[in-house]
């Protein structure tokens, strides 16, 4: 059976990143992201519908977002759909689905800036590379094969 697991999301931050360390010292950034829908009901009055969504970040990743991003920047974030569960202090069983970031795209500065960030930032750390699959190789001359 086939499947297919990727996620394309634009929205803007509702808060600044957490960026923390795993006891290994891996960076991991939460990006807490609202994702707008305009829609017209049967009445046809138009209606906003706001999906919070919560996005991890790893690696020299996590700590680019957290450099530049900051609460109300606009991003475009490529991912995965991960489930994890885990028991909370009182014993209960919690679980939640969370977007894996493999890329984010910076669309802008927002509200306030934290400095200029890059064009992108990927599992790599560089823009110049952030929308080129793991296939894909870089030409000599700094084409990409598309």
């Amino acid at each position: 059976m086939a499947s297919f697991n990727k996620v394309f999301l634009i929205g803007n931050l509702t808060k600044d990143p957490e960026l923390r360390y795993t006891p290994q010292g891996t960076a991991v950034s939460n990006l807490r992201l609202a994702v707008n829908r305009k829609f017209k009901d049967k009445n046809q009055e138009l209606k906003e519908d706001t999906c919070f969504v919560t996005a991890v970040v790893w690696d020299k990743q996590a700590e680019t977002c957290n450099q530049y991003l900051h609460k109300g920047s606009p991003v475009f974030i490529e991912g995965r759909l991960q489930s994890r569960s885990w028991e909370d202090a009182s014993g209960q069983k919690r679980s939640t689905i969370e977007v894996r970031v493999e890329r984010v795209q910076f669309l802008g500065q927002g509200p306030s800036s934290k400095g200029t960030p890059p064009a992108a930032a990927t599992d790599e750390g560089t823009a110049e590379n952030a929308w080129m699959s793991d296939e894909e190789e870089k030409l000599p001359d700094g084409e990409s094969h598309f």
